[in-house]
């Protein structure tokens, strides 16, 4: 015990002062940090630079023009909306997923909550308990995307993958509390709000998911 209390003294003794990183290695810092950016950056086409899509999703820390897959590079107009209509489903669909997992382990009310183990695993656990439970969940989703197809997407005849020109990306016109604003500025902010919270629910939902799999245990023990 002497000898070890010796030791970190004697350590401690010899110990390097803290030293506050220079302005200018912090500048050099951000100077690579956006070197990088700028490298993974979105090389747009020409024919679809003018998109109003492009006015919103781009922001701090990656810049509006992140795309290190470069899914734009050879985009038309057409095909940015339909990558943005894609983000901004699925973004949807996390927010709602992984709100759910969290909320499921807590609150089963269904089936006599007889499902107290990992939310990752309630779908098969609902299949063996009533397996007709899913045929109106599926009939409701495909309703609603049948809508959705039908508000936004051109007929088949003319494109089977094209979005009506006056189409915006996600605006389904459900609003029921009226919060979309009217402004084009406040609802630029508004969408890349939407935008950044889908983006961190996907991984989020992916990690959630991949954690349960993998430790076969709850998250909210």
């Amino acid at each position: 015990m002497k000898f070890t209390a010796a030791l970190l003294f004697s350590l401690s003794a010899f110990a390097l002062p803290s030293v506050k990183p220079s302005q200018t290695k912090v500048s050099s810092i951000n100077s690579r940090l956006n070197g990088v950016m700028k490298s993974h950056g979105r090389k747009v086409s020409a024919k679809a630079m003018d998109s109003p899509v492009l006015k919103a999703g781009g922001t701090a820390p990656l810049g509006p023009n992140w795309d290190p897959a470069g899914f734009s590079k050879e985009a038309d107009p057409n095909a940015l909306k339909r990558y943005r209509e894609a983000e901004i489903t699925h973004g949807r669909l996390a927010m709602l997923g992984t709100l759910g997992m969290l909320t499921q382990e807590k609150l089963h009310p269904l089936f006599g909550g007889n499902f107290p183990g990992p939310s990752v695993f309630h779908f098969e656990e609902i299949q063996k308990a009533n397996p007709a439970f899913w045929y109106p969940v599926m009939l409701s989703i495909a309703i609603a995307e049948l809508g959705r197809a039908r508000l936004g997407w051109t007929s088949p005849d003319e494109s089977l993958w094209g979005l009506q020109d006056k189409y915006d990306p996600g605006n389904l016109g459900f609003d029921p509390l009226g919060l979309y604003p009217t402004t084009e500025a406040e609802q630029t902010n508004m969408k890349n709000k939407e935008l950044n919270n889908g983006r961190l629910a996907m991984i989020a939902a992916a990690g959630m998911i991949a954690q349960e799999l993998a430790t076969g245990q709850k998250m909210l023990n």
